[in-house]
């Protein structure tokens, strides 16, 4: 099977009309990378979005959203995060959630490990997180069930079940 590399500078609504079916779109030095995802990923993403969601909710925090909203990073790139949540304050001078992709990186930014991930093959995306302002990074291992959090480029703690 061939790979097919789309390499060009993409605006926005270029991104947006994409159909993606089944895969995350992310756009890394001027490459769309299509990163396909099962049932177990989108299962592990809703449980995070619902947990999350119930406490900004309830706290009038800001916004959660998943792994279809894509970040504008300043070099260009274009992250999409499993899950991520957006505070109130990041948003101010908005009326509403943006329509196209913001220029700016979640607060928070969850990324959930298929089984061809590393935490490595990560660590790229990681580093692009913090240099945009990003303030914690969750990595989710299904596989391993713990969480590698982030305060910075380099992981700070691991939660495991129990």
């Amino acid at each position: 099977m061939e790979t097919l590399t789309l390499q060009k500078t993409w605006t926005d609504e270029e991104l947006m009309s994409l159909e993606h079916p089944g895969n995350k779109c992310e756009l890394v030095d001027g490459e769309l990378i299509m990163i396909p995802v099962g049932p177990e990923h989108e299962e592990v993403g809703a449980t995070f979005i619902e947990n999350i969601r119930a406490y900004v909710r309830k706290h009038n925090l800001g916004f959660v959203w998943g792994s279809s909203v894509g970040y504008r990073m300043n070099e260009g790139n274009v992250r999409s995060p499993d899950v991520s949540f957006v505070s109130k304050e990041k948003l101010k001078g908005y009326k509403r959630p943006p329509k196209t992709f913001p220029n700016f990186a979640p607060d928070l930014a969850v990324e959930i490990l298929s089984p061809s991930d590393t935490i490595e093959s990560q660590h790229q995306k990681i580093v692009e997180y913090f240099q945009n302002g990003t303030k914690l990074v969750w990595v989710v291992s299904p596989e391993e069930q713990v969480v590698f959090v982030y305060h910075s480029p380099r992981p700070d703690k691991i939660l495991q079940i129990g």
